[in-house]
C-alpha cells in the first residue's frame, strides 16, 4: 500500500505545485506589476522553494551537445547502439567524418552506470570530461516501474550478462570504467569471460569507489545492509508498481524509498542547502541558485529497481560477501577473479567516501592476483567524497587525467 500512497500523495501534491511555480514566477517576472511589490523577491523565493521541495523530478537528459577537443568545438550525438528490456547502451557519437575521427584515435570506453536509485545522468560530469579524448558509451538503466511485467524479472545474473554482451559488442579494444555498485558485477562479468578465455575481453577495466569488499571501512551503508536480517528488506522495502505505470504489478524497491535513505544520511546537510538558495534567490544571486536547482533535478530524480536484482544485491554482496570470499557462483559457475591475466586493472578511491569506505574497491588488486603487478594502479583521491571521484572539479582535473594515462599506457 505504501507505493500507491505515495502515488496519491503525489497526485494531491502536483497542481498545488503547478500553483507555487505560477505564483513564484508572478512575483519575479519583471513584467508582472506583483514582483514590484514590497517583499516580492522574499515570497517569489518561498513559493519558488516550495515548488521545489514538493515538485515530481522526472529523468534529466544528458544534455551533451559538443566538447571542445585541440581548441574547437565538436558537436556530440546521443545514440542508442542497442536496447534491453532493462537497460539501453548509448553511444555519444562525436560530429565529425570518419576520416576525422579516425585520426583522433581515441579509445573505445563503456562506462558502466550504477543501478542504486539515479539515473544513469548522474554521470554527466563523468561523460562530458572523457569525452575529450575517449569515445564514450554508458550503460542506461531503465527505470524497472516502466517495464511491462511480459519482460520477466531482473537478477543480479543478468546485470553481469548485460554487462558481458556490451563489451562483445564494442570489444575485443574497449576498456570499461564502472562507478560504485557496478564494480561488483563487472568484476564478475570479466571474471567469468576470462575463466571462459573469452576472446573479447576489454584492454582494461577502471573501478571506481565501489563495495568490491564491504568489510573494509564499513560505511552507515553497509552498516544498514549487515545490521538488518535479509527477510526485513523482504518484507519492509519491497512494493508492486502501481496500476499507472506500465510495469504494473512489477515487485521493486521503489525509488522514493531510496531518495529518502539518501536524504537520511545527511539531512543537516539538505536542510542548510535549501537554506541557502531561499537566501541566494532573496540576494538575487542567480548563478548561486541556478546550481542548486542543477544538482537537486539530478539528485531528487530516482528509478526503482527490480526487487530480486535489489534483494541478490543485498545478500550476495553486503551481506554474504560472497564475491571477496570466493563462493559467488553465477550459472553454475564459480567466480574467479584470479583467473583474469590480461586486463589491466585500476582502483580509484575516495579519502572521503562515506558509501564506499577507503580499501573496499581497491580490494580488487588482491582477488586479480593473476594480473601482472606492472598492470595494477590503485588511486586514493584526496580530500574527496564519493560523488568527488567521478563529478566536479577533483574528478575533471585529477582523477580523468589519471584515467586516461592508464588507458593509453595498456592500449
Amino acid at each position: 500500500m505504501l507505493y500507491q500512497l505515495h502515488e496519491m500523495q503525489r497526485s494531491f501534491l502536483t497542481p498545488l505545485m503547478q500553483w507555487a511555480d505560477a505564483s513564484s514566477k508572478l512575483f519575479s517576472n519583471p513584467v508582472s506589476p506583483f514582483a514590484h511589490t514590497p517583499f516580492a523577491q522574499r515570497i517569489a523565493a518561498g513559493y519558488e522553494l516550495m515548488y521545489r521541495l514538493g515538485k515530481d523530478y522526472e529523468k534529466p537528459a544528458f544534455g551533451i551537445h559538443s566538447v571542445k577537443i585541440k581548441g574547437e568545438d565538436v558537436g556530440i550525438m546521443e545514440r542508442t547502439v542497442v536496447e534491453k528490456p532493462f537497460c539501453k547502451l548509448l553511444h555519444f557519437k562525436k560530429d565529425m567524418g570518419d576520416q576525422a575521427f579516425a585520426a583522433l584515435d581515441q579509445p573505445k570506453v563503456l562506462v558502466v552506470a550504477p543501478l542504486s536509485g539515479h539515473h544513469a545522468t548522474l554521470l554527466r560530469d563523468t561523460v562530458r570530461a572523457l569525452l575529450v579524448d575517449h569515445d564514450v558509451c554508458i550503460t542506461d538503466w531503465t527505470d524497472a516501474r516502466m517495464v511491462p511485467l511480459s519482460s520477466g524479472p531482473f537478477h543480479l545474473h543478468d546485470y553481469i550478462y548485460y554487462v558481458q554482451d556490451f563489451i562483445r559488442l564494442l570489444g575485443p579494444d574497449v576498456h570499461v570504467i564502472s562507478v560504485c555498485q557496478p564494480t561488483v558485477p563487472v568484476l564478475a562479468a570479466i571474471s567469468l569471460m576470462a575463466s571462459n578465455k573469452d576472446a573479447k575481453l576489454p584492454k582494461t577495466m577502471t573501478m571506481m569507489g565501489g563495495p568490491i569488499d564491504p568489510r573494509k571501512s564499513p560505511t552507515a551503508v553497509n552498516d544498514l545492509a549487515t545490521e538488518k536480517p535479509f527477510s526485513w528488506f523482504e518484507n519492509t522495502v519491497i512494493y508492486s508498481v502501481p496500476g499507472n505505470y506500465p510495469g504494473f504489478g512489477r515487485k521493486v524497491y521503489p525509488g522514493f524509498l531510496q531518495h529518502a535513505g539518501f536524504i537520511a544520511m545527511n539531512p543537516g546537510r539538505h536542510a542548510q542547502s535549501h537554506r541557502e538558495f531561499y537566501q541566494h534567490l532573496v540576494r538575487g544571486d542567480d548563478d548561486s541558485a541556478e546550481a542548486h536547482r542543477q544538482f537537486y533535478d539530478e539528485y531528487n530524480a530516482v528509478l526503482d529497481m527490480p526487487a530480486e536484482y535489489y534483494l541478490e544485491t543485498i545478500k550476495t554482496v553486503f551481506q554474504e560477501h560472497r564475491l571477496p570470499k570466493g563462493t559467488w557462483e553465477v550459472g553454475g559457475q564459480l567466480v574467479r577473479p584470479q583467473d583474469i591475466e590480461t586486463v589491466a586493472l585500476m582502483t580509484v578511491e575516495g579519502e572521503l567516501d562515506d558509501i564506499s569506505g577507503l580499501g573496499q574497491t581497491s580490494a580488487a588488486h588482491e582477488l586479480c592476483s593473476g594480473i601482472p603487478k606492472d598492470k595494477h594502479l590503485k588511486f586514493v583521491a584526496p580530500k574527496c567524497g564519493h560523488y568527488g571521484i567521478f563529478s566536479g572539479r577533483r574528478w575533471r582535473e585529477i582523477i580523468c587525467p589519471k584515467i586516461t594515462e592508464f588507458i593509453q599506457a595498456n592500449r
